[in-house]
């Protein structure tokens, strides 16, 4: 077994940080879960006073529930608060503690400084009995930090990113490979799926609170490349062979894509989402877009006029 002063010594070398006083006194050993390395704090107990007497408000919400933390790889239950690593945050498996000395503008501030923070980070299990950390810039702390958990607000984001929605899954009644005509209607329209114009709903969770986001599109804007754009508030009708105007969402071009990038028209179809969510005895909303693109070419008709 390592003598307490060869223990230290690994210890510093290894880039633990490690406080000591006399060698004689007795200390604390605070090791991470699952991690092969500790902090070893050696104290003199005759002017030391009670290690223990301040916790940091470590486990405890700021509405004075207990708060529990768990890893997200194992499910095990761990300490929401340690001294030496600072504030656990269950989504990244991390403890978090912002740096009491914020370094001057570095690469570490990812171009963001002085917005934000730098934070001292601690995440393990990497690797069965391993641990990894380092500096990182947030521009916000992260959920848990000071003891509060995730709030309704960010687990009805957390909600909304699992949903995984998208921009319309972009069709016209012109194939790709075929040319529109200036002056005939072009038919917009989405495949309608929970993805593309919903419903859809999701669920997140965080140990003590859950909240259920439900998502449903509210209209597409579509621009068409040629300076105007179109409105829908419904997926649009897909073409049928014959029709001519669409009952519910086209564009008339009035040029030729000619002179275009590509001789086509850039398409871009912005979703807009509208999501209520509703849990920890609260509800609230949230708007989100999303995007998709395509192209259409557009020819005229030439007339050949004879005369005999």
């Amino acid at each position: 077994m390592l003598s307490q002063a060869v223990l230290v010594g690994a210890l510093a070398a290894a880039g633990i940080v490690v406080t000591t006083t006399p060698a004689d006194a007795d200390g604390d050993v605070a090791c991470p879960p699952r991690s092969p390395y500790c902090i070893v704090e050696v104290v003199d107990p005759r002017t030391s006073g009670d290690p223990g007497s301040d916790d940091g408000g470590g486990g405890s919400s700021s509405g004075g529930s207990e708060r529990h933390c768990y890893e997200k790889w194992t499910g095990d239950e761990i300490a929401c608060y340690d001294e030496y690593w600072g504030w656990w945050d269950d989504e990244s498996s991390c403890y978090w503690k912002l740096l009491e000395t914020q370094p001057p503008d570095s690469v570490t501030w990812e171009g963001h400084y002085p917005d934000g923070a730098i934070y001292a980070v601690m995440c393990f299990p990497v690797y069965p009995l391993s641990s990894a950390g380092g500096w990182a810039w947030r521009a916000t702390p992260p959920p848990g930090y000071g003891g509060i958990a995730a709030t309704p607000a960010q687990l009805a984001q957390r909600a909304v990113d699992q949903m995984k929605l998208t921009g319309p899954d972009i069709r016209m009644s012109i194939p790709a490979d075929k040319f529109a005509t200036v002056g005939v209607p072009v038919w917009l329209w989405t495949d309608v799926t929970s993805t593309t114009w919903g419903p859809n709903s999701a669920t997140a969770s965080v140990p003590g609170l859950s909240v259920t986001a439900t998502a449903n599109a509210r209209q597409i804007v579509w621009d068409t490349g040629d300076g105007r754009s179109e409105t829908c508030r419904n997926p649009g009708t897909p073409y049928y062979t014959g029709g001519v105007v669409s009952p519910t969402c086209q564009h008339v071009y009035e040029r030729s894509s000619a002179d275009q990038p590509d001789t086509a028209y850039s398409v871009t179809a912005t979703t807009t989402w509208d999501v209520t969510w509703t849990g920890g005895g609260t509800s609230g909303s949230l708007t989100v877009t999303r995007v998709s693109t395509g192209s259409v070419r557009v020819g005229e008709v030439q007339v050949l006029v004879t005369t005999s």
